[in-house]
């Protein structure tokens, strides 16, 4: 199904601010290019999604590991990504495009989450080859955000996901683990799962994530800047006033 309407958030962003007024900065610009995403298409099969020759950023996750939250979080939009009732009822690729002044220079893949018990067992293993060819062969993939809930760690799910990308990771791909809802964690939980997901990521980065206390949201919005702008191109300006809504699909 389409994503829904977008409905900007409060803007700027209520990011913690960074220590550092360079890294403060950076991560501001990071965070006005991501707030200008807005909804492209949406595709039940791989072979349904338009070519793209744009650098493109996936986000994948199991069901409830806050995946849309997160989305949401750091496009600081409220219903961008859109959660179903149901998880792992949402069956759909959707993109959105990001750049300012409406002249895109990235997409965002928001992936189905996976992993859900009531799905029926042919409509996992539909979508378990849905995404392994996505991740595979869509040439225009750039980077890979996979969503993890650290109270559960990396799952036998997730391990799968690891294996089907690392032969593009060793190759180049970008891949960034977000540690979702860290604010559940207490200090030295939260240390130990960061050292233990970092052994287990291989090669990526990962990140402690936080939509409801906005820990890590200027640090991921950054390093996603740096993967669509490797070269170091001049950074966007951020927008005065929040984008225009996307139409509805």
């Amino acid at each position: 199904m389409p994503s829904p309407r977008a409905k900007p958030a409060a803007y700027p962003p209520r990011a913690a601010p960074a220590a550092d007024p360079q890294v403060a900065e950076r991560e501001r610009v990071a965070l006005g290019w991501l707030h200008t995403a807005h909804f492209l298409t949406s595709a039940p099969q791989l072979e349904h999604l338009p070519p793209v020759d744009l650098p493109e950023i996936a986000f994948v996750g199991r069901s409830n590991a806050g995946k849309s939250t997160a989305i949401n979080t750091l496009t600081q939009q409220t219903r961008l990504a859109f959660a179903s009732k149901t998880p792992g009822r949402t069956q759909h690729i959707n993109l959105f495009g990001i750049g300012k002044q409406k002249v895109d220079d990235a997409v965002l893949a928001d992936l189905p989450g996976y992993g859900y018990a009531a799905v029926p067992r042919e409509a996992k293993l539909r979508w378990q080859r849905v995404m392994g060819n996505y991740l595979m062969t869509r040439e225009s993939l750039r980077g890979v955000v996979l969503m993890c809930d650290p109270r559960h760690g990396l799952t036998e799910l997730d391990e799968i996901l690891l294996d089907v990308i690392r032969p593009r990771v060793e190759q180049g791909l970008k891949f960034l683990v977000l540690l979702t809802k860290s604010d559940k964690l207490t200090r030295s939980e939260a240390a130990k799962v960061l050292s233990i997901t970092r052994l287990n990521a291989g090669g990526g980065e990962v990140k402690l994530f936080s939509a409801l206390k906005k820990q890590g949201v200027g640090e991921a919005a950054e390093l996603l800047w740096r993967w669509v702008h490797p070269d170091g191109a001049a950074a966007p300006a951020t927008p005065s006033e929040p984008p225009a809504e996307p139409e509805e699909a």
